[in-house]
């Protein structure tokens, strides 16, 4: 009975944290079957009648365009993240050198760095190397920002896992790479999924430096073509939440397919420093 009792404000707390979060996109979803002038006249009811009309529009203009750049971007991104987080873990976590902990407190570091404070030294960097206005000039960007949360992550979950398992496969005659290919990385799931999903988003929402490395709807990604749908004196309102709707379905997709990997890999990345 008091173990009822207890639970009681944790089942509050998650009620009002899916208000917050259920109600705003049940709202968007709701309005990108409306009218602009419906919308304007009854915007928190259910439509008369649900219109397609604002996602048949979709068809008409860059979105598609803009959405598979970003599902190149992201994916790729993503991951080379988990490739290169992944190798530079493994030293950190199950090497011993004198550059060990440097190395990792410069990660940490890394992560107090505001990354927009690196924006024109980059956008200046991609226009030297030719990269303006392409994709590979939002990819370098995220990669190489999304290494040191990456890192700290799998670093923590590797130094969780038993020598024993090393131990045993270089009894066996296994080398470092296939160590960490064929036995380790296996037993990554939850940290993996955690830094797919956490980079995922990231970058997949990504605006400032869409905008400013890229010129062209040939090489834009979502946020940026979303701005079409806001004109000089007025906003398509009921429009936007319609590409707003089919743009949050990856995300949504992605973590409801992971989200039990990704709450051990924070609870796993949580219990060791």
């Amino acid at each position: 009975m008091l173990k009822g009792i207890k639970k009681i404000p944790l089942y509050m707390l998650a009620i009002i944290l899916l208000v917050f979060t259920g109600v705003p996109f049940l709202i968007m979803v709701n309005t990108s079957f409306k009218g602009q002038l419906e919308f304007m006249t009854s915007p928190w009811s259910l439509p008369k009648t649900f219109s397609f009309d604002n996602y048949l529009l979709l068809f008409e203009s860059d979105f598609f365009r803009y959405f598979l750049n970003s599902v190149i971007v992201t994916v790729i991104s993503v991951v080379l993240v988990i490739l290169l987080s992944a190798m530079a873990s493994y030293p950190l976590a199950k090497m011993k050198f004198k550059l060990n902990k440097p190395l990792f407190i410069l990660f940490l570091i890394g992560m107090m760095i505001p990354i927009h404070t690196t924006l024109i030294p980059i956008f200046r960097l991609t226009q030297q190397l030719g990269l303006y206005d392409s994709i590979w000039a939002l990819i370098g960007p995220y990669v190489a920002f999304a290494l040191p949360v990456s890192i700290i992550i799998y670093t923590q979950f590797l130094k969780e896992l038993p020598k024993e398992l090393e131990e045993s496969a270089k009894m066996d005659g296994c080398g470092p790479f296939r160590l960490f290919w064929k036995i380790l990385f296996p037993l990554l799931k939850p940290a993996t999924a955690t830094v797919a999903i956490y980079n995922f988003i990231h970058i997949w929402n990504e605006f400032i430096f869409a905008l400013v490395l890229t010129n062209s709807p040939k090489n834009g990604t979502l946020p940026i073509g979303l701005r079409e749908f806001y004109g000089e004196f007025s906003v398509n309102v009921p429009g936007i939440m319609a590409a707003l709707s089919l743009a949050s379905l990856p995300l949504l997709l992605v973590y409801l397919f992971a989200q039990e990997r990704v709450v051990q890999g924070l609870s796993a990345g949580s219990v060791k420093g």
